[in-house]
């Protein structure tokens, strides 16, 4: 309700003077009622002490109608109108790539639970700030493939990063395969602005592009690659074998990131190198990644107006008109 009264504006709010002399129309009304009715003088009122009409009583309706009607006009006569507001937004949109490390050691428990799932909750949030974005999804290991094209359907984005898990791929840490792999998804975008986010806790062991390679490509096609290194510093609780049924055996090893490859990967395609000891610093990444890469927005508001005097000129004369009746008939005084 008061959302509705905030759209209401008046063209003519001068009229609402005319509000000022109802008390002063009322008071004549009054004082012309009490000149037009004579006192009758009797010697006593014992014989019509207990004499109530329902009909005198309701009389006071009359007066009222008659004043709903003077307010409904002042009302109209100031002319209300309804703002109705839109919005036309032209959004120069991004078109970004999320790249995640599928290798085991993303199970790694010096992020809780482990540096995966930490990784997959931090993207989620970051997908939902980027709303007129076009958002794809790689992930790699030994390979790489895409597992979400680009698309604006950011549920669907979420949904796969949600189901991504360590194994489904041939184990290693191909960085060169899934750069080159997101470049691919990102080469013949329209989009103004095409960008890469990397992320992975290792160094490069597998794949037949090199990641220098892949770098020069993403270049090439002006993609820029921001690289995100996950894993803290020293020793981390880490799969280091798979038994016979699927399951990790877990022991103590040591935290290995190419940090220099990733640095020299970010600077090549005028990204940034980053370094995520724990969940909260790679929260912090993430938004400063959506703080460097804005998208454009061109907003215009366009404000239509739709009349709204026809109610209360209406109203007015639905209550003049009931007083008239009211007056002629149910409550007609005979002079």
């Amino acid at each position: 309700m008061m959302s509705l009264f905030e759209n209401i504006s008046f063209v003519n709010p001068e009229f609402f003077f005319l509000l000022l002399l109802l008390p002063l129309l009322a008071g004549w009304y009054f004082y012309r009622h009490q000149r037009h009715y004579a006192t009758l003088k009797m010697p006593g009122l014992e014989a019509v002490a207990n004499i109530s009409s329902w009909r005198g009583r309701m009389r006071i309706i009359l007066p009222i109608l008659r004043l709903l009607t003077a307010i409904m006009l002042i009302i109209a006569l100031a002319r209300p109108q309804l703002a109705l507001k839109e919005e036309d937004i032209r959004a120069e949109g991004i078109d970004i790539t999320l790249v995640m490390d599928l290798s085991s050691s993303m199970l790694a428990q010096d992020f809780k639970p482990d540096r995966l799932e930490v990784s997959k909750q931090v993207a989620t949030e970051f997908v939902d700030k980027r709303q007129y974005d076009r958002l794809s999804l790689v992930v790699f290991a030994g390979e790489a493939f895409t597992q979400c094209p680009l698309t604006t359907d950011h549920r669907v984005i979420k949904d796969f990063l949600a189901g991504l898990q360590c194994g489904i791929l041939e184990d290693g840490t191909a960085i060169g395969m899934g750069l080159a792999t997101a470049v691919n998804r990102l080469k013949d975008s329209a989009a103004k602005s095409k960008v890469v986010i990397l992320l992975t806790d290792g160094d490069n062991n597998a794949g037949y592009i090199k990641p220098m390679t892949a770098a020069e490509i993403a270049e090439e096609f002006q993609v820029k690659v921001y690289t995100i290194g996950v894993g803290s510093r020293g020793k981390a609780l880490t799969p280091i074998s798979r038994r016979s049924n699927g399951d990790y055996v877990f022991g103590l090893a040591d935290v290995q990131i190419d940090e220099e490859l990733l640095q020299r990967i970010a600077e090549m395609t005028g990204g940034r190198y980053f370094r995520a000891t724990s969940a909260e610093a790679l929260a912090s990444i993430y938004q400063e990644i959506d703080r460097l890469e804005k998208t454009e927005l061109d907003i215009t508001t366009i404000k239509r107006y739709s009349e709204e005097f026809h109610l209360f000129a209406m109203l007015a004369i639905v209550f003049l008109v009931l007083e008239i009746l009211l007056r002629y008939t149910l409550f007609r005084t005979i002079p």
